[in-house]
């Protein structure tokens, strides 16, 4: 009966052990995953605002008027 114990102990630590590592793991991956979707969120964020700027200037691009390209000439001394 002793050694049925024992083996049973022995068996439940082993279960244990395994299980506190798994959610170790899942807590890990857990952490991550939440990393990567705020660092996802931000992108976007950002992305949309520099499309937002771009529009814009594209804007007021064509709503200002287009300066002269003027070449200077050379005048041989």
């Amino acid at each position: 009966m002793a050694e049925h114990s024992r083996q049973r102990t022995d068996a439940d630590n082993n279960f244990l052990k395994v299980q506190t590592q798994a959610l170790a793991r899942n807590r890990i991956i857990s952490e991550a995953d939440s990393i990567a979707q705020a660092r996802d969120a931000n992108t976007a964020k950002l992305r949309q605002l520099r499309l937002h700027k771009e529009a814009l200037d594209r804007e007021s691009q064509a709503l200002s008027p287009a300066k002269s390209k003027t070449r200077r000439k050379i005048v041989p001394a």
